[in-house]
């Protein structure tokens, strides 16, 4: 657990250093703002102060003075002014700081690509990239610049207290010095219960992501109560972590008021009694004057040197949730470096070799490798068929050449270039892949096919269409390839919807094509027609086929038999 907590401070470490450049502009906002609220306490303490000497003077009328409150509108003004500068470059370095951040999660999770799932649940995926990185919006807008302000702002204060009542001064500044260790103490439970709070929201957003993809089965088995029952507990159990984070975040800001109730009751007992002693003798004068006004502005500042403190407790929430995200951002796979400009390769479109040298890998060690010491060459333009039952390693392989995960030990090459040096860009377009379940999206079949390359001309979309045979059942629907479908594509039959991805991969003309059981849910009719399409899109292109159907044999070329992870045997020259 040290090492996590570790890893946690380390995290916040690097993200406050990321986020102070962004935020000097609030600093600096700031610093003018307490500056101005001072100029502002003493213009107060002016007019006031003259009223006063003006009561205890020989006619008892108070004195007014026209300067200081022409002051305290200009610098009432020119203060908002700077508060809503900086507001907007606070929001301005939140904004920019998530986009960062969100891009290096999202990086992260195109890293894992399916292999994450094994062991993190799409809702917590959409959690972490969403939710948890926009809570970190007060980390970098509020957090960052009060780490700095609440020393420098109240250091700066101090300046004309110091000048003005010395006494004044050293009471301050050891009420402000006792805030901290409350801040502290409060700041540990806050961590805390923030994190319980993230991880009851991720169960929760999990669950309910589960629920609405299986509500047909839950209708179906009469479970709907029980599972509406379930979400209002996680639900009601969220309730209770956020609570309990507000009853620390009140806290922490008591510690505050008492500090600042402390400081206000010293000094206004130590200018009570001078200007006591300055009354007792019945006229006004000015040391008189000046007592009362230097009073009058220590007493009034006391508030402003409190107020960047008070803004540290506030953000020391934000604290919190930065560290309770960085929680689960820390369990993401570490996002793969780009290769550096010397080592980065690209490979020649036209045609790619694909090979497999010796690759060992392991899931879990527990279960023993998923695939152990395989190798084999598929020539530019030839296709290779990985068979064997399910748990034989085709689909580890896949995932091998997609680049989602790395080899524990051999080497992946195209075109005899490491997987690894390759430059990612051209890695993907490099690939088209097809699985199982073609992921189609919510939207138009037209959308869904010009996903692959979204400049495509009417005559490269319709070339398409018409070589993944989609043009076969597009009059059966009412509107073409305009026609709107759901997500997962609801509302096309498990043929039409591989049509789709095989149009989307027509329609990219990668020089590699991956094929992972495209047919495994097909009838046998269905089957052979979709095959018979994927026949033609393998022209001229390097082919990955990893299936066990027994249609197989529509497809010439070298053919790679696993079990267990193991190569037992081949045909051809694999």
């Amino acid at each position: 657990m040290s090492g996590d907590k570790a890893a946690i401070r380390g995290w916040t470490r690097t993200q406050s250093r990321l986020g102070r450049q962004a935020a000097r502009p609030v600093v600096v906002f700031g610093l003018l703002s307490s500056l101005l609220g001072v100029g502002q306490a003493w213009c107060v303490a002016t007019v006031l102060g003259h009223a006063l000497v003006g009561l205890v003077s020989g006619d008892g009328t108070p004195t007014l003075v026209l300067w200081p409150i022409l002051a305290f509108a200009g610098l009432a003004l020119l203060r908002a002014l700077i508060m809503a500068l900086s507001d907007t470059a606070a929001a301005k370095a939140g904004i920019d700081a998530r986009r960062r951040l969100r891009g290096e999660v999202l990086a992260s999770i195109l890293t894992g690509g399916p292999a994450l799932l094994r062991k993190t649940h799409s809702g917590e995926l959409a959690t972490i990239a969403v939710d948890r990185v926009e809570a970190l919006d007060g980390f970098f807008g509020r957090w960052v610049p009060a780490s700095v302000l609440w020393i420098a702002a109240p250091l700066l204060i101090l300046l004309p207290v110091g000048f003005i009542q010395p006494r004044a001064a050293l009471v301050l500044g050891l009420c402000g010095a006792s805030v901290p260790f409350g801040q502290a103490l409060f700041g540990i439970g806050a961590a805390v219960a923030s994190r319980k709070q993230f991880l009851a929201m991720t169960r929760l957003q999990a669950r309910f992501l589960d629920r609405v993809k299986g509500i047909a089965t839950i209708v179906l088995a009469g479970r709907a109560d029980d599972e509406t029952e379930r979400l209002g507990q996680a639900a009601e159990e969220l309730r209770l972590r956020t609570m309990k984070i507000l009853r620390v975040a009140f806290l922490s800001s008591a510690s505050i008021d008492c500090a600042m109730v402390i400081a206000l009751v010293l000094v206004a007992i130590m200018d009570g009694k001078q200007a006591m002693a300055l009354l007792s003798g019945g006229t006004a004068s000015p040391a008189l004057a000046y007592t009362l006004t230097s009073g009058l502005f220590v007493l009034l500042v006391i508030p402003e040197f409190f107020a960047p403190l008070r803004g540290l407790a506030l953000a020391y929430q934000d604290r919190a949730h930065a560290q309770g995200a960085a929680t689960a951002i820390l369990d993401l796979p570490e996002a793969l470096p780009r290769p550096s400009p010397d080592g980065a390769r690209t490979v020649n479109a036209s045609g790619v070799m694909v090979s497999l040298e010796d690759v060992c890998f392991t899931w879990d060690p527990a279960r023993g490798p998923a695939l152990d010491h395989v190798s084999f060459t598929v020539p530019a333009g030839e296709t290779l068929i990985l068979a064997g039952p399910s748990g034989s390693g085709k689909s580890t392989i896949m995932e091998l050449l997609l680049g989602f995960i790395q080899p524990d030990s051999g080497s992946v090459r195209f075109n005899g270039a490491p997987l690894d040096s390759i430059v990612p860009d051209s890695l993907s377009r490099m690939i088209s892949w097809i699985g199982q379940k073609p992921v189609l999206f919510a939207g138009t079949l037209k959308d869904n096919i010009l996903f692959a390359r979204p400049d495509a001309d009417e005559a490269d979309l319709m070339a398409a269409v018409k070589a993944a045979a989609v043009d076969q059942f597009l009059p059966s629907l009412p509107d073409g390839l305009e026609t709107r479908i759901g997500e997962g594509g609801f509302g096309l039959s498990g043929g039409q919807a591989q049509r789709i991805a095989i149009a989307r991969a027509y329609l990219k003309n990668a020089p590699i094509l991956l094929l992972d059981e495209p047919t495994a849910h097909l009838d046998p009719a269905t089957e052979k027609s979709v095959f018979e399409s994927l026949q033609r899109l393998a022209l001229r292109r390097t082919v990955v086929l990893a299936t066990h159907s027994a249609a197989v044999h529509m497809f010439n070329g070298r053919r790679v038999d696993l079990q267990m992870g193991r190569v037992v045997a081949r045909q051809g020259a694999a």
